[in-house]
């Protein structure tokens, strides 16, 4: 037996296999000497790992968490030592031992292999700055831009943001190494721009973005689809063809309803790349304890071709859009302290955003929705069954 079983729901089993994780990031290029490495990278990671699932988010804490359990940890790996690195050397692992992008690649495909998917329609992207890295009196620390499966929990490419350059410059680097065939990319106003549009395109995908005023023009135009068409008395003017879709839905005390209406652009009215449908998303939010409400407005446009049905699927879309910031970088800000925690150096800054989005994946593929409660999940069940499957795991390796 070299797995340990995560209940995570009543008569439902979940399994996170210590020993398959082991035997892919063992295989993670290490950078560093030979001499005086006391532990391979692979027992590294997987420390790293375990110490964030059970809730440690610093080098120092992850030290200390592996000291109090350095036997057990030795018997698990069946070391020749006890394995207990130090802060320094948890430090050193994302500093200068590991390369980013082949860490991303290894973390990527262990995920698929391991859990399947990575197969659903929607990518999001949208970059976060890593505030813990801004040196004091600057504005500007690492950026990074992240493509997300929001449905999955995956991010399936961060790259940073070069100093001088923003966002829109970094989108069609991010695209070009992703394939996009069956895809669709969506992005927030800022990346409503020609150039990642027809990124996108290239790439065999299509594209979803929101339209507001930093493209003046094509907002107006967008929103005249909607406005009623001025028209002589005693003359007709035939409707466009619209579909709508509405969702009422409950949650944190407040009543939401969302209402889209889609039309196409048969005439290629926007002039556009690849524009073929623009839509209108409504927004009506009630608070009945506080009694507030609020609603709003926003437009979008798609490459996505017009059918009956388009109207419900971008509702569902426009809502899981905003999964990156919600499930993805607010973790990473909040459960797992990421801003907090002062990185000096930005290769280190990309290797920890890495591994706390693995962590992330990691927690939803095991089924949890909550991932604050996952770690105290993992904190309280599953160190205290570490001893007796630590042994199993050392020899189904060979170690013992």
């Amino acid at each position: 037996m070299d797995y340990i079983t995560i209940e995570v729901e009543k008569n439902e089993g979940r399994l996170l296999n210590i020993g398959e994780m082991y035997e892919v990031l063992k295989q993670v290029q290490d950078n560093r000497n030979e001499k005086g490495k006391r532990y391979t990278v692979g027992i590294l990671l997987v420390v790293f790992v375990l110490a964030k699932l059970c809730g440690e988010n610093t080098p120092y804490g992850m030290a200390e968490w592996t000291k109090m359990r350095a036997a057990e940890l030795q018997n698990l790996f069946g070391y020749h030592r006890l394995v207990k690195p130090s802060n320094k050397t948890l430090q050193r692992l994302t500093d200068t031992t590991l390369e980013d992008s082949a860490l991303q690649k290894t973390i990527r495909h262990y995920l698929h292999e391991r859990y399947g998917g990575q197969q659903s329609i929607l990518v999001t992207i949208d970059g976060k700055t890593l505030r813990g890295t801004i040196p004091k009196g600057k504005t500007r620390g690492v950026h990074l831009l992240a493509a997300y499966l929001p449905e999955e929990g995956v991010v399936l490419l961060q790259i940073e943001v070069p100093q001088k350059e923003n966002e829109i410059v970094a989108a069609p680097v991010l695209l070009r190494e992703l394939d996009l065939k069956g895809r669709v990319v969506s992005g927030d106003a800022m990346f409503t721009q020609r150039e990642i549009s027809v990124a996108v395109l290239a790439r065999g995908g299509d594209y979803l973005w929101f339209v507001k005023d930093n493209q003046k023009t094509l907002h107006e135009d967008v929103q005249r689809f909607f406005q009623e068409v001025d028209h002589a008395s005693g003359w007709h003017v035939p409707p466009l063809p619209l579909a709508v879709a509405e969702k009422t839905s409950k949650q944190s005390g407040r009543l939401e309803t969302r209402r889209l209406t889609a039309i196409p652009d048969t005439n290629n009215y926007l002039n556009w790349p690849g524009s073929n449908t623009v839509f209108k998303l409504e927004r009506h939010v009630f608070q009945p304890a506080k009694g507030e409400e609020w609603s709003q407005v926003v437009f979008g446009i798609t490459s996505l071709s017009f059918t009956p049905t388009l109207a419900q699927q971008l509702l569902t879309w426009t809502r899981q859009h905003w999964a990156i910031e919600n499930k993805l970088h607010y973790r990473r800000d909040v459960t797992l302290r990421e801003d907090a925690t002062r990185m000096k150096q930005k290769h280190q800054a990309q290797v920890v955003a890495t591994l706390n989005n693995f962590v992330v994946a990691l927690a939803t593929y095991l089924g949890f929705s909550n991932l604050a409660s996952a770690r105290r999940f993992f904190r309280h069940d599953l160190m205290p069954s570490f001893s007796p499957w630590c042994r199993y795991f050392g020899k189904s390796l060979g170690f013992i």
